[in-house]
């Protein structure tokens, strides 16, 4: 049987970039459209200031999406920056402003701020609509955007999503929209929040580093 020719690492890694191939995590270009002019855009206030030192003073949101034989299912996430902690999401079968507006509701009904809070996006659609500005001014939160076509600007917000199709989804497609549904439940709230140890929280869960945080301010630390 033919076993075919070696070669090493370095030499595949090479081809590989000259052939314009790259490994893929996710399932590629996110469905949907794309281009035209945002109707309401806001300055980029975060400016990549993803290190806060507080909770509830910034959080990020963002869209993904996840396949299932029922179609795509579109997960809607708000992240607070002072402890990566997912503190709203949504999941629904339409990439829509309610899909950003219920994982936003979610958060702030979760966390109940006391304070203005800046919510960062990217420029997509619901984000940008008059609905979604309408609700920041309702809620005692300032809007911050990403410049155009520039994930960076969102870096946290697609670093989870990195890790949740990474450590959970690996390019599954799920039976039903329902399954989807229940697995990244369980990722966020029995995994995420509450056990997966982060760098940036000294390698404590979002959740424990909370804990830890608003002990030390109770002592006076």
């Amino acid at each position: 049987m033919d076993q075919g020719e070696s070669y090493s690492e370095n030499r595949v890694a090479r081809l590989a970039s000259l052939a314009g191939i790259s490994a893929q995590i996710g399932y590629g270009r996110r469905p949907g459209q794309y281009g035209g002019k945002p109707a309401v855009v806001a300055d980029n206030t975060l400016d990549r200031q993803f290190e806060v030192d507080a909770p509830d003073r910034a959080w990020v949101t963002d869209i993904t999406y996840i396949k299932t034989h029922e179609g795509w299912s579109y997960l809607a996430v708000v992240i607070d920056l002072f402890s990566r902690r997912v503190v709203g999401w949504s999941m629904q079968s339409r990439m829509t402003t309610d899909l950003a507006l219920q994982a936003l509701l979610s958060a702030v009904w979760r966390r109940k701020p006391k304070s203005k809070i800046l919510i960062h996006s990217d420029q997509g659609a619901q984000f940008t609509s008059k609905v979604w500005q309408s609700f920041l001014g309702k809620h005692n939160l300032d809007a911050s955007m990403s410049r155009r076509g520039n994930c960076h600007d969102n870096a946290v917000a697609e670093s989870f999503f990195h890790l949740l199709k990474w450590e959970r989804i690996r390019r599954r497609t799920y039976t039903t929209l329902g399954a989807a549904r229940q697995d990244v439940f369980d990722y966020i709230e029995m995994f995420y929040n509450p056990t997966r140890k982060h760098t940036n929280n000294g390698m404590l869960s979002p959740v424990d580093y909370e804990i830890k945080q608003k002990k030390m301010n109770e002592a006076g630390v």
